[in-house]
């Protein structure tokens, strides 16, 4: 493809579950009929679909997925599934008031739903044979089952668009009956190369079936890797991801509405300090290709479509040393190792890391002194005993211990402010929050701060108060210059 004039957009779920406001504030907008192309849109199911499909994301009951996973469950999936399609067609009746389009888009669903549940009963049925082990199918189950909900919002959306006299493409990544795998990059390139932007509208499913195997690297984030390697591999001009709420200086249900601002600018190194903590502005995996690519990334807000959002590039720093955001992560667990033959020894930290990748838990922080190493884990309690149990074994003469705490984290593009760290210190020994541990690299992006969990909120609140409300007005300006941009 030549120069890029198209942008590729990614649209949330929750965002998704609202079509009115998606075709209204991000497809047509103010548009004029040829204004409608030179964009690819990237889909999400919608909002608690995946839920339904895999298990809920935060409360972990067991969705289709769980169920068909736990053998013991027999048949209970096959009733979820059941539910699941009732669920669906129910999205369609509020979506499609023309009986025949919602028949089509009923027949769409269901079609897929029981060519799963046919797939599923023969796996369960070729695994009752000792030679096939369940487990070792799990993953592509959690992928069929995952790539259900892309495709029925995608192809919706769709449907619905064509009605109103667009000329929307449904382009369907799931592998849906497919006879060859091919790696992510291969397959984007395949379905684009046969569009031409310049007249078709490309409705794409978040979830792409690839060689490589989404799932296994991002689980629940595949979505935006799909979205990022289209952007790079359609060369666009610009990627935007469309959310329910801006990239704001801090999260507003915490803060209050009126004290954030929309950031307007900041950079990749920003976006990763802040996918660290969990708050994906971006996958960092995502980010790196769109900053290789220098492809500049925009987190807009679906119901505020005039404001042009935040603009994330490889190359931006403050106009001057500023805390930009203050964000965190609660429910962390901090584990401990204190052992007094570790001093000098070299070896000791590879040694956790092992045990901690060996149970594929993610750290996002860790402090070491002479004696004791301790590693800051975004991961349940469970794991976190699994952990322990391994490490007794690994270093038996060793203390190890184990806290829940909360990460609250200063973040800028530029953070080189005489008197920040004693600033931030006093907000937080003001409201009598003690500090239990501070990182703080050479780099000066970021200031973590390690408090009790049941302080998270007061500290977010102090450190913004401190750091980000006395600089509001400045925040409005960047914002402002970057419309006016």
């Amino acid at each position: 493809m030549t120069t890029a004039q198209h942008t590729v957009e990614k649209i949330g779920g929750t965002s998704m579950s609202n079509y009115e406001a998606v075709r209204d504030n991000i497809i047509i907008g103010k548009r004029k009929k040829s204004d409608l192309y030179q964009r690819i849109f990237v889909v999400s199911a919608y909002g608690g679909v995946t839920n339904e499909l895999l298990e809920h994301k935060k409360t972990g009951e067991p969705g289709v997925y769980a169920l068909f996973a736990d053998a013991e469950s027999d048949w209970a999936w096959g009733d979820d599934l059941t539910k699941l399609i009732q669920l669906l067609t129910d999205i369609n009746g509020e979506l499609f008031a023309d009986p025949m389009l919602k028949q089509q888009a009923d027949q769409f669903i269901t079609d897929r739903i029981e060519g799963v549940r046919g797939c599923l009963i023969d796996l369960q049925r070729l695994c009752s044979y000792g030679q096939f082990q369940l487990e070792e199918h799990l993953l592509t189950v959690r992928e069929m089952l995952a790539g259900i909900g892309e495709a029925h919002s995608a192809f919706n959306t769709a449907l619905k668009l064509q009605q109103e006299g667009i000329n929307a493409r449904f382009v369907d990544l799931t592998g849906w009956r497919d006879s060859e795998l091919l790696p992510l990059d291969e397959k984007l390139k395949q379905a684009f190369d046969a569009i031409d932007l310049s007249r078709e509208l490309p409705i794409v499913t978040g979830y792409a079936q690839c060689k490589e195997g989404l799932m296994r690297t991002f689980d629940r984030g595949y979505s935006e890797m799909t979205f990022s390697r289209t952007a790079v591999i359609t060369n666009a001009r610009e990627a935007i991801i469309h959310k329910e709420y801006h990239l704001s200086s801090a999260d507003p249900n915490i803060v209050g509405e009126d004290k954030v601002v929309p950031l307007g600018r900041t950079n990749y190194d920003v976006a990763d300090q802040l996918a660290n903590l969990g708050m994906e502005a971006i996958h960092p995996r995502a980010g790196k290709g769109l900053r290789q690519n220098e492809i500049p990334l925009r987190v807009m807000n679906t119901f505020e479509p005039e404001h042009t959002g935040t603009l994330i590039t490889g190359d931006y720093v403050s106009e001057k040393p500023q805390v930009e955001i203050v964000a965190g992560a609660k429910g962390v667990f901090a584990i401990e190792v204190f052992d007094q033959d570790m001093q000098g020894e070299p070896g000791s930290d590879r040694r956790i890391l092992d045990v901690l990748s060996r149970f594929k838990v993610r750290f996002m922080s860790k402090d070491t002194n002479a004696n004791t190493i301790t590693h800051y884990v975004d991961t349940t309690l469970k794991h976190v005993k699994r952990v322990v149990k391994a490490l007794e074994e690994e270093f038996p003469n060793a203390e190890i211990s184990t806290r829940k705490v909360a990460l609250v984290s200063a973040i800028g593009s530029d953070m080189k402010v005489p008197g920040i760290l004693a600033r931030s210190v006093k907000s937080l020994a003001d409201n009598d929050i003690s500090v239990l541990a501070i990182h703080q690299c050479m780099r000066q992006v970021d200031i973590q701060f390690v408090v009790d969990e049941d302080k998270y909120d007061q500290a977010i609140v102090a450190l913004h108060g401190a750091l980000i409300e006395p600089h509001n007005h400045e925040y409005a300006i960047v914002a402002a210059s970057t419309t006016a941009g």
